[in-house]
């Protein structure tokens, strides 16, 4: 019997529930609960996903599939034949496969190198071929490695902003894990949110006239203070960027979210001339003068007019646009108004965000790759369970917008949740998780700074 091929865009549909008996075959992704190599129950997915537990919501999402024999599990998209079946009692998951066995997949469509990769957090890519400590070492050597978002060294927090307590160290982990540069940011909207019960972070006030830009004051104060009390350079042009190395730990000046401005544009050329801002993202917590965000209801349709001016503004004044944390709409003005690269510091790739996601869609990525940017991959434990997972993840956004839109933002010390990556110490890691992975000394050199450098030279000079 000649077996229906089913497509995944055709599941959940009056086509495939009146297949039910049919012998089928349909290519996916496998994902289990475990490591294990092989599998004889397993669900299948139309995507690789990031993590074990990273599984569609929807019932239709997956097809749970019960193999006549083991199945490998390591070679990434498996072509199954089976017998197609509808779940007639209630259960999780709608579709089933029974009696699978794997095949040959000629004339399926093609699966990226990344894309078979991608699968590794299911298919323990930590057994793949370690790569030696000097071949790390050697790579970020290279090319100086830029970690695109951080709040390294207790620079953010209003209790620290206000009470002055003392730094931990970022100079230190900086060498020992061969990163050149962080970009540090300030939290310009701190004063107004805080973890809410629903365990999210909420805007829960309107802050004071005057409040916000007093506070960034006091913020910009204090990461200048850190800089030279742990003696990082802080660069201010391409020629500082361009001596950027392993072993001499640099900063960017940033600030997450441009509610120091509160409204007004002069106060932006303030920061660029007073405290070498070099590095803005637009918005934070809270839907302020500039647009909307992704944890938020959207109130102004995306960016603002205000907003618009600003990016206009950080285009002439030499300033990196950030746009993490807006909108979709927010996002597409953003590049449709600015005349250098944008950048998303903070994120990662997911196949349909939810409605206050921070994650983004290959639409949002395929944007801020459209105007030559860069997107910063996160690493929190709850998305990416482990380094190696985390490379999975860059290799999936690298698939979707190529390897000269993918970059590296820690967002450390700022993360709710636990992180793979908690210290600059540990960037070695990700590096050999990268190699292992498939990617070469030179695109690993773009992935973990080169690509930002770029966009840094194109915006700042």
């Amino acid at each position: 019997m000649i077996p229906m091929r089913l497509d995944w865009s055709g599941v959940a549909t009056a086509h495939t529930d009146d297949a039910d008996g049919t012998l089928v075959e349909l290519l996916g992704f496998p994902a289990t609960g475990t490591i294990a190599p092989c599998a004889t129950h397993f669900l299948l997915l139309p995507e690789a996903p990031c993590c074990a537990g990273c599984l569609p919501g929807d019932p239709t999402g997956a097809v749970e599939v019960f193999a006549a024999a083991p199945v490998p599990l390591r070679l990434g998209a498996l072509r199954l034949q089976g017998r197609w079946q509808v779940a007639r009692e209630p259960r999780s998951w709608h579709y089933r496969l029974q009696d699978a066995r794997t095949m040959e997949a000629p004339g399926w469509r093609a699966v990226t190198r990344r894309g078979v990769l991608a699968a590794g957090p299911l298919m323990c890519l930590a057994t793949c071929a370690r790569a030696e400590p000097q071949e790390v070492r050697a790579v970020l050597a290279a090319s100086p490695a830029i970690d695109i978002h951080s709040h390294a060294g207790g620079i953010a927090g209003v209790t620290r902003m206000r009470s002055g307590v003392g730094f931990s160290p970022i100079a230190d982990p900086m060498r020992a894990g061969g990163l050149a540069v962080a970009c540090l940011a300030v939290v310009s909207d701190g004063p107004t949110h805080h973890i809410a019960a629903d365990g999210l972070i909420h805007p829960y006030r309107t802050p004071e006239p005057g409040e916000l830009a007093a506070y960034g004051a006091l913020a910009f104060r204090r990461l200048q203070e850190v800089a030279h009390a742990q003696g990082l350079a802080v660069i201010a042009d391409a020629v500082g960027l361009r001596a950027a190395r392993a072993g001499v730990p640099s900063a960017i000046i940033a600030a997450e979210g441009a509610d120091f401005l509160e409204g007004r544009l002069d106060g932006l050329a303030d920061a660029h001339a007073r405290w070498t801002l070099r590095h803005l993202q637009l918005t934070h917590y809270r839907v302020n003068e500039l647009g909307d965000i992704q944890t938020e209801a959207p109130v102004h349709d995306g960016l603002t007019d205000f907003g618009a001016d600003v990016v206009r503004a950080c285009n002439r004044l030499g300033i990196v646009v950030d746009v993490a944390h807006g909108t979709l709409p927010l996002v597409r003005r953003a590049a449709a108004v600015t005349t250098k690269p944008l950048v998303l510091s903070h994120t990662s790739l997911t196949r349909a965000p939810g409605p206050r996601s921070r994650q983004i869609s290959v639409e949002h990525a395929k944007v801020i790759a459209g105007t030559g940017g860069v997107i910063g991959v996160w690493p929190p434990a709850s998305i990416y369970p482990t380094l190696p997972a985390m490379a999975a993840g860059m290799a999936r956004l690298v698939d979707a917008v190529g390897i000269d839109h993918v970059g590296l933002g820690t967002d450390l010390r700022g993360l709710v949740g636990p992180s793979v990556l908690p210290d600059y110490d540990a960037l070695p890691g990700l590096a050999e998780a990268l190699l292992a992975a498939g990617f070469n000394a030179a695109e690993m050199g773009k992935l973990l700074g080169g690509n930002y450098a770029r966009v840094f030279l194109a915006s700042v000079g």
